[in-house]
């Protein structure tokens, strides 16, 4: 029977999971700090591979430490951080991620809005990201 929950936490600083029983009690714990760059005042940038990297090698090793097979889960949860913006490719890899203000977030999606409308064909300007209607 799967008795295990596995708290997953991706911060600005660091990827940590938490493997705890089914008393909540912590068996076994995981961190890795992330490598931070700061471009600009108030800008904090990371490698979004290195950050999916991170949180791949956690729960390994987590799951290592406690001893048990991902099929003892009996579930995950997940936090990240709030105020993250990550800019993919148009081939769908991630290209970096910033954390900061909604302000640098927002200017960000706004470039990245004024660059699409040149790149999309006349006809399809309008598109829903997530459940945002915006116009392209």
């Amino acid at each position: 029977m799967s008795s295990y929950l596995l708290s997953i936490d991706q911060g600005t600083t660091s990827s940590r999971a938490i493997l705890f029983d089914r008393e909540l009690r912590p068996v076994a714990i995981s961190q890795q700090e992330l490598p931070q760059s700061f471009p600009a005042d108030g800008w904090v940038e990371h490698d979004p591979e290195s950050i999916w990297e991170s949180v791949q090698f956690i729960c390994r090793d987590v799951l290592r430490k406690g001893n048990i097979r991902a099929a003892d889960l009996a579930g995950v949860g997940i936090t990240n951080q709030r105020e993250s913006t990550l800019v993919y490719r148009l081939n769908g890899r991630p290209t970096y991620a910033i954390e900061g203000s909604i302000f640098v977030a927002g200017a960000t999606v706004q470039w990245l809005r004024d660059g699409l409308q040149r790149l999309l064909p006349s006809g399809n300007r309008s598109t829903t990201v997530g459940r945002v209607p915006c116009d392209v």
